[in-house]
């Protein structure tokens, strides 16, 4: 599955590059950089200044996928481990 807007919570965040677009805490937004890691409640990102925590549930991201396109996402989606993100997605039947 190539990255998407409409599937961005299907992949991997460490390495795609992004922009704090809205966020409750007013030194977040304008941050950016590219994801280095990810924890449960945090994105860190490598700016110029160094590594910043970000919190997730705080902020909203806009991410720029491989393929150039940008989409924002909210990061209350993104709360949680990657690994059961997956898991907190509805799927629907078809059968």
């Amino acid at each position: 599955m190539k990255h998407a807007p409409k599937n961005i919570l299907y992949h991997e965040l460490i390495g795609l590059y992004v922009k704090v677009v809205d966020s409750t805490s007013e030194t977040y937004v304008g941050l950016e950089g590219k994801v280095v890691d990810e924890t449960y409640n945090t994105l860190i990102i490598k700016t110029d200044n160094g590594e910043k925590k970000v919190l997730k549930h705080a902020s909203k991201f806009m991410f720029t996928l491989p393929n150039g396109l940008k989409t924002i996402v909210d990061g209350s989606r993104l709360v949680g481990r990657p690994e059961e993100r997956l898991k907190k997605i509805v799927f629907k039947k078809r059968w």
